[in-house]
């Protein structure tokens, strides 16, 4: 990566976090300015399109990440070790519970209608990754398609839950229980 990559990346990343504490709506280009330490022009400059640019390379970091970490070994690599190196990377992306899911709060509101292309493909290719894993694993196809499904649900409520009860903690427990009941059919 060269450093004007790198440069544009680590932009991406912090706007990414704005939005993540803001929401899209209160993620206003002042606030983007103001934390970023960039001009209007300069944002434009790297996001012509504005806020809905920046928004939509927040996402596609989230998504590159995501493909790289966890759907991609989900899809290829051994079932058991592709499953608990899911775990390990989401506890890592999700800061244990103290980061919202950028995704997931999208999806909550307004923003939705947006990014919905991006917002559904990362959902859906999440869920059809740990299926298809849990199918290689031996779980028969309705079955691993409901563990999937109700995983993927479990980590977005654990850290909805987490943030609206202010306790890390609970993102821990319920990924541990999560992680546990996958384990069984490892």
């Amino acid at each position: 990566m060269n450093p004007h990559q790198a440069e544009h990346a680590a932009l991406i990343a912090q706007i990414a976090e704005i939005f993540r504490h803001c929401g899209y709506e209160g993620a206003s280009l002042s606030r983007i300015t103001e934390r970023t330490g960039l001009g209007k022009g300069s944002l434009y400059h790297f996001f012509p399109g504005g806020k809905d640019a920046m928004a939509a390379a927040a996402l596609a970091q989230v998504d590159d990440w995501f493909r790289r970490r966890i759907f991609q070994p989900l899809e290829r690599d051994s079932a058991p070790g592709a499953i608990n190196g899911m775990w390990d990377a989401v506890d890592e992306y999700f800061l244990s519970g103290q980061r919202i899911c950028l995704m997931g709060a999208f999806a909550l509101d307004g923003t939705r209608d947006r990014f919905t292309d991006a917002i559904g493909a990362y959902f859906t290719r999440w869920i059809s990754a740990l299926q298809r894993a849990l199918e290689r694993a031996g779980v028969d196809g309705p079955a691993a398609g409901e563990l999937a499904e109700d995983t993927v649900a479990g980590i977005q409520g654990a850290l909805t839950l987490a943030r609206a009860l202010n306790d890390n903690g609970q993102f821990v427990r319920s990924a541990r229980r999560l992680r546990g009941r996958l384990a069984r059919y490892l």
